[in-house]
């Protein structure tokens, strides 16, 4: 298996060595992706996005079939012609497109969720994230679906499909139809809920026609690498998804 999402000092929140996740990933006998976070005019100035020419050429030596090069995409509909030139300008393996923002509001903080309902705010993310996925048509895989669990102040952070049925719906058909992968981020899957709620959305992505997902455990620390990935298979086996990587840009199976 491939660790499709992790990040090294080329990211703003990380300072892992390359040579320390090659170390781990072999120890597991993983391969790994490398997806630095590509954010353009991110509100908070200190989040600063990856240096690719200095990624390529620092790693570029290092890329095999074992080590692969991707970006991790900020999704921005009003800047998606700035998005489309540096992927069409460099050779990444694989692009992952992620939600951080709505309304150049960052999610991780609280400002988003003030004034707003649990469903309105989760709402609001899906709707965003529709309007992502309907004009970016460069990515690779729907990262994090469940982005918003992670920081949300609610005393029940879980995003239910029963819930939310009528937008994942509508954003799980546009994926199919654009045959883009979702990816199961690993992050929570120690978590018994996460994971039931979760199943039921990939379990709907598969019965509209969706067949790929991507496992990644958005590692910002060697040890992190690899994290639940039995969890990961068995969630993929249960909702009939085929697990793949991406190599040029083409998916490759497991």
């Amino acid at each position: 298996m491939f660790d499709t999402h992790m990040h090294s000092k080329y990211s703003f929140d990380s300072d892992m060595e390359l040579e320390d996740a090659v170390k781990e990933a072999e120890r597991q006998a993983l391969g790994i992706i490398l997806t630095e976070h590509l954010d353009l005019d991110f509100p908070d100035p200190k989040f600063k996005c990856v240096d690719l020419p200095a990624y390529f050429q620092e790693y570029e030596k290092y890329r095999s079939n074992k080590i692969l090069l991707g970006i991790e995409i900020g999704m921005r509909p009003d800047l998606i012609e700035d998005i489309d030139k540096i992927i069409n300008e460099y050779p990444f393996d694989y692009v992952i497109g992620s939600v951080h923002l709505v309304d150049m509001v960052d999610i991780y903080g609280m400002k988003y969720y003030i004034g707003k309902s649990k469903k309105e705010a989760f709402n609001k993310y899906l709707k965003h994230m529709i309007q992502c996925i309907k004009t970016h048509n460069h990515i690779d895989s729907l990262g994090h679906i469940d982005y918003i669990c992670r920081y949300n102040p609610y005393e029940d952070k879980e995003l239910y499909y029963e819930d939310h049925k009528y937008y994942i719906d509508e954003l799980l058909k546009i994926l199919v139809e654009k045959e883009k992968a979702m990816e199961i981020n690993t992050r929570r899957l120690n978590d018994a809920e996460a994971v039931k709620s979760l199943m039921k959305i990939f379990k709907r992505f598969n019965q509209l026609g969706g067949t790929m997902v991507t496992v990644g455990s958005d590692a910002h620390r060697s040890k992190d690498i690899g994290n639940n990935f039995s969890e990961a298979r068995e969630l993929a086996e249960a909702c009939g998804l085929k697990i793949v990587y991406f190599k040029n840009r083409k998916p490759e199976y497991i």
